[in-house]
């Protein structure tokens, strides 16, 4: 850091975000704005032989209904992400259409049937209530048990059995054999368990026709420019007469990615009708729609040898997909590969079969398929430390890929570029202090209580997915008056993207970072860029931007040595003056961007990175809980977790994006799950009174650090981190209960570990 630089106490986006001058899509005033409130099915599954809307049109401020038949008229296609996914036969498994208005069947609670729009909210909710879908409401396929039973109905008839997609890889015939032939075999079935994004921010929407036939739509999304495109497919259009703006983001996570529906409506009829509309969905209405993250149960069995080395492993992954299969499903199998952690297992397989319920659609939530890999072999682990009488630290020490060996080959999925794994595991027990741990946990004996300790290592694939590099962009310009403006191709959703990138250019240029202009999330002031998600911003993007600044600087030595009559060779640049080598001649970048102003030459480029591999950030987490055996309660006593991310560039929002992940998994660990009823697939869990969310005091102080192993992958040295905390912290804290719940002969547990359920789980093993 330059001497220009000054510490700062918080992020650059706090003072705004926590005094109330965030500029969300909410927030935006536009006169004359119509409000659309969407119609949605009451049944899990149901034929449409109609839909009247002949009352509710007639009702006061109603300007239009519109149903799938509407769609049809204007030739509007079903929209999904593309699924294109290679099973084990050579079949192609592609994606189920999903129409943005249900046609013909509807195929979960909550799916929108029509679209009401009027002059205010008010209205339309209430002609929302007289539009009179006539429904035939046949028996939801609720579970993945329901989906495979022999003849079950089908959620799409193209679909028989239910099968959505499959995939695998390994050689299972070798891995069977060899786990035949181990000392011992240990299995392990469990479920991990559906959960929502639930974020500050419900979706919101914002259409407008603007001049010369566009339409811009303003939104709570993750990735503007992919959305962009997403519209202008959808209803032909040329990009150009698209224009997508997300503003600051009250959370995303995954949910607000891909072409979402009710938003993409939105843009629909506010061109069809050539009026600004806007939506915003309520509470209720984001637990009955928004995609759903995690839902899936697996088969995993581990080989040991006598002395404890793992001699294979195989996975069977079954997802439910919920009522339609796209892009937006295979998370899981990008991130298969994560099921190996951070072991020298030798052979390995896996195979994931994904199937069709009655439920939300669900797609990527924080990790997106790396939680739940991590899960697998890390509760596979314990259960074998359990089963053998083995310590568990122990055991993974023994398993663990050794620095020595870095890089690691990718012979089964995924190859490890660095790490330095047991090291990590040294300053996570240190970080712990588990060499107390007998004495704390004897203090909880004392008091009625049982403790329990919960360790896990995790690795995942960030900043690309394996075998899709992907790219991010970065604009750079020196302004005439001295100051620089950034426009990032990454999105920032509050996780501090905005500070990282800001600092980052401020380095490079060796100046203050208030002189530094950021923008981000506007299609029509920088139409590329990656959007926010798989821990990618700094890899991809921020080595685009010290891509860009590197070459704004040799344009700015250029002129440099042209005012100094100099070689370009011997102009150096620090703190944001220009001297010539071995002299006192200097000129300030200020007088430098004066110049070019007035000659008319452009200081400016666009950076452009895409990595030749993902990068893999890993760590070690360890939880302590107490149970109270009388009540089932939980209490989560402390947090430690130490991540390899590479460098760090900015340690308070590294630390509170592993703090953040690690509050979203151990809320599903405790707390959360999206529940349907049995046979008619109506949500149970549709209000916080039902779906239980972590408050403050559920949550534990976090003791964060970081183990830093630079990667050569990009220029940065970065890994990611943001979603470190998920990866980790989800089989960290299970972990940690199962442990406890050992103490007192419950050996067969599965997530959320609710104070009912725990109890009646103790009761049942006295």
């Amino acid at each position: 850091m330059t001497t220009h630089m000054k510490a700062r106490r918080g992020r650059v986006e706090d003072y705004r975000l926590t005094t109330g001058q965030g500029s969300f899509t909410d927030d935006m005033a536009v006169e004359g704005a119509l409000w659309a409130v969407f119609v949605r099915s009451p049944y899990g599954a149901a034929t449409i032989h109609g839909i009247d809307v002949a009352e509710a049109q007639a009702m006061p401020g109603v300007v239009a209904i519109y149903t799938a038949a509407d769609l049809a008229q204007d030739g509007v296609a079903p929209v999904q992400a593309e699924m294109s996914l290679t099973g084990p036969d050579g079949r192609v498994w592609e994606h189920t259409e999903r129409p943005l208005l249900a046609n013909g069947e509807a195929r979960f609670v909550g799916e929108p049937l029509a679209m009401v729009i009027a002059d205010t909210r008010e209205a339309a909710m209430d002609a929302a209530e007289a539009v009179l879908p006539n429904l035939t409401d046949h028996p939801a396929i609720v579970t993945l048990a329901d989906a495979r039973v022999k003849d079950a109905r089908c959620v799409h008839d193209d679909r028989p059995g239910n099968l959505a997609a499959e995939w695998e890889r390994g050689d299972w015939d070798a891995v069977n054999d060899a786990l035949a032939g181990s000392a011992h075999r240990i299995r392990l079935d469990a479920p991990i368990s559906r959960v929502t994004a639930a974020t500050m921010e419900p979706r919101t929407a914002l259409a407008r026709p603007e001049a010369g036939g566009r339409v811009a739509l303003y939104a709570s999304h993750q990735s503007p420019p992919g959305m962009r495109m997403a519209l202008a497919e959808a209803f032909d259009m040329r990009p150009e007469d698209v224009r997508v703006v997300g503003g600051d983001v009250g959370g995303a996570f995954g949910m607000k990615a891909g072409p979402v529906r009710e938003e993409m409506l939105c843009f629909w009829a506010a061109r069809r009708l050539d009026r600004p509309l806007r939506w915003r969905a309520d509470r209720g209405e984001s637990l009955l729609a928004d995609e759903g993250g995690r839902a899936l149960e697996f088969t995993a069995e581990l080989g040991l040898d006598a002395a404890g080395n793992f001699t294979a492993l195989s996975v069977v992954m079954r997802l439910d997909a919920g009522a339609y299969a796209t892009g937006r499903t295979l998370p899981p199998v990008m991130n298969f590969g994560g099921i190996a952690g951070v072991y020298r297992t030798p052979m390995i397989a896996g195979r994931m079969e994904a199937y069709l319920t009655n439920t939300v659609p669900v797609g990527a939530y924080r990790g997106a398929g790396r939680p739940e890999a991590t899960f697998i072999i890390e509760s596979l682990i314990d259960k074998a430390a359990r089963d053998l009488g083995m310590d568990r630290i122990a055991l993974r020490r023994q398993n663990l890929i050794g620095e020595e060996q870095m890089p690691w080959p990718a012979e089964w999925y995924f190859g490890y570029d660095s790490g330095c794994f047991e090291k990590v595991l040294d300053a996570g027990i240190a970080r712990a202090r588990l060499a107390d741990y007998p004495t704390r946990q004897a203090d909880s004996a004392a008091r009625g209580r049982v403790r329990g300790l919960g360790l896990a290592m995790c690795i995942e694939t960030a900043g690309g997915m394996w075998g899709r590099r992907g790219n991010d962009f970065s604009n750079v310009t020196l302004n005439g008056d001295g100051t620089i403006a950034v426009t990032a191709g990454a999105f920032s959703a509050g996780q501090g993207i905005e500070t990282a990138l800001i600092d980052l250019a401020a380095e490079g240029f060796g100046v203050a970072p208030d002189r530094i202009r950021y923008t981000q999330g506007d299609t029509d002031v920088f139409a590329k860029g990656g959007g926010m998600g798989g821990s990618g911003a700094m890899v991809k993007c921020g080595s685009a931007l010290k891509i860009a600044v590197e070459t704004v600087l040799a344009e700015e030595k250029e002129l440099a040595g042209e005012e100094l009559e100099a070689h370009v060779a011997d102009i150096e640049y620090a703190e944001g003056v220009f001297r010539v080598a071995g002299t006192d001649k200097e000129v300030p970048l200020d007088q430098i961007a004066r110049v070019a102003a007035e000659r008319g030459i452009p200081l400016h480029a666009i950076g452009e990175f895409s990595p030749e591999a993902p990068t893999f950030p890993n760590g070690c987490h360890i939880c302590e809980v107490e149970l109270d055996p009388e009540t089932g309660q939980f209490d989560i006593l402390s947090y430690t977790g130490v991540e390899d991310i590479g460098r760090v560039l900015e340690h308070q929002i590294a630390e509170g994006q592993v703090q953040g992940g690690v509050a979203q998994a151990l809320g599903q660990i405790f707390l959360e799950e999206i529940s349907y009823a049995a046979g008619d697939g109506q949500l149970l869990t549709g209000s916080f009174m039902d779906y239980a969310m972590p408050r403050a005091d559920d949550l534990p102080q976090y003791d964060c650090g970081f183990y830093e192993v630079a990667t050569g992958i990009n220029p940065l040295g970065v890994k990611g981190v943001g979603e470190a905390g998920s990866v980790g912290g989800l089989a960290a804290g299970m972990s940690a209960v199962l442990d406890a719940l050992s103490q007192v002969g419950v050996t067969d547990f599965a997530m959320p570990a609710t104070p009912g359920r725990v109890w009646t789980a103790i009761q049942a093993a006295r």
